[in-house]
């Protein structure tokens, strides 16, 4: 059974960088044809993908975060990481990671619980 786990700050000040991280268990972030996700849900509004990276590493994003979205890894701890620049209080969200499958933009079949990020000074 695969469980991810997200960590992070849960305020982050308006210009500052807002990281967080996912621990994945149970199953590892360099298998094969696996995409590691990071989406995040506005109140009130629906699910947006922002980026994933692949079982060897590579990123892919989202055209209208790209400028300010990273994500890494560290297969040592079985960990990735987002980092969003230059927040704004349009970026608060449930933020989630979460196993794709096939493709960056494939369907995800394990999930996080989410952690709710508040831009706010």
């Amino acid at each position: 059974q695969v469980q991810l786990q997200e960590s992070g700050p849960g305020l982050v000040k308006p210009s500052q960088t807002l990281s967080l991280t996912c621990t994945v268990f149970g199953g590892s972030i360099t298998t094969r044809s696996y995409y590691w996700s990071w989406i995040r849900q506005p109140p009130g509004k629906g699910l947006e993908w922002m980026g994933a990276i692949s079982d060897s590493a590579t990123t892919y994003y989202s055209p209208s975060l790209k400028s300010r979205t990273s994500i890494s890894r560290d297969t040592s701890k079985n960990q990735f990481t987002l980092q969003l620049t230059s927040v704004t209080p349009e970026d608060t969200a449930v933020y989630y990671c979460a196993r794709g499958v096939g493709s960056s933009h494939g369907p995800a079949d394990y999930w996080g619980q989410g952690t709710q990020v508040t831009v706010a000074s």
